[in-house]
């Protein structure tokens, strides 16, 4: 005897439950001559008859039955294998990496990120909050906010949000110093700035259509550092509103006149989105801007 394909065991077992080769046909898709054929090559290999053929229909010889009994158990094997599969592939598991723009990495995802471990704890999620760019090509992350629609190709892109910046100083510095009566008179005070060498994004260059000609005193590469700065009564800042807002030692001035609109988007690869923890990692970004909408 030789070992029988599994392909063909599966037919036998269509055979017998439809009680007919045009049943069995019907019930797997295949025509009525492969069927047959199908059949025949399983007692071939087998080098039994397994079934009585009649015009009432089949019957399973002696072999045929049982056959059939270890045919079932294999057939009911697979099932619960392919069960378990399915709701392996549907577990919510291992690492993402998740590249944003530092504001929206340290003001929205880190402080609600045990949303997301609640939701899912067997999620390991990587957070790269940082004012550069990122390859998901070359796998420095597995998805990315980024500040741009990037072109199309073989990234998925979400818009999340649009949202503003705006210039603040401390209430104590305003305290000190008085109100700021226009965009000019910013040129006699302290300003808090990116290093230039260092802004990877060229969507965070817009110091000069805000203060152009005001010399920046402090400078850091990290966000939360220049609001810091600010919040400490050192002078002004272009910080995002969505962040410094909520801030009591914060106040927002000339905002008729300074205002900065931008845009953040979701990317990941194309071929990820059926990613279970990719899923899981969107569905998060997209339920927080939406807990997160009034402050945009």
């Amino acid at each position: 005897m030789q070992e029988p394909d599994w392909d063909d065991l599966r037919i036998f077992l269509a055979v017998l439950r439809g009680g007919s080769i045009i049943a069995a046909a019907r019930f797997t898709g295949l025509d009525h001559s492969t069927v047959t054929r199908r059949i025949a090559k399983l007692e071939e290999r087998i080098g039994q008859i397994l079934l009585h053929r009649s015009p009432a229909g089949v019957t399973p010889t002696e072999a045929g039955s049982l056959l059939a009994q270890h045919a079932e158990r294999i057939a009911e094997e697979i099932a619960a294998a392919r069960t378990l599969l399915d709701a392996r592939e549907e577990q919510v598991s291992g690492i993402v990496r998740l590249a944003t723009p530092e504001a929206f990495g340290l003001f929205l995802v880190a402080p609600a990120v045990e949303q997301l471990y609640r939701r899912h704890p067997n999620l390991q999620l990587e957070l790269m909050p940082e004012s550069r760019n990122v390859s998901l090509s070359r796998r420095e992350a597995d998805m990315a906010v980024v500040l741009t629609q990037p072109p199309r190709g073989q990234v998925v892109a979400r818009r999340l949000v649009d949202y503003r910046l705006g210039l603040y100083a401390s209430q104590d510095y305003l305290a000190r110093t008085g109100p700021l009566a226009d965009i000019a008179a910013l040129r006699g005070h302290p300003l808090v700035w990116y290093i230039d060498e260092m802004i990877d994004l060229p969507e965070l260059r817009f110091l000069d259509q805000i203060a152009g000609g005001s010399s920046s005193l402090f400078r850091s590469s990290s966000i939360a550092a220049q609001q810091a700065a600010v919040a400490g009564g050192f002078g002004y800042g272009v910080l995002h509103a969505f962040s410094a807002d909520g801030d009591p030692r914060l106040r927002r001035v000339l905002a008729d006149t300074v205002e900065v609109k931008r845009s953040y988007w979701l990317i990941f690869p194309r071929q990820a989105q059926r990613v279970p923890r990719i899923r899981a990692v969107a569905e998060f970004l997209t339920g927080l801007i939406q807990q997160n909408r009034a402050l945009f």
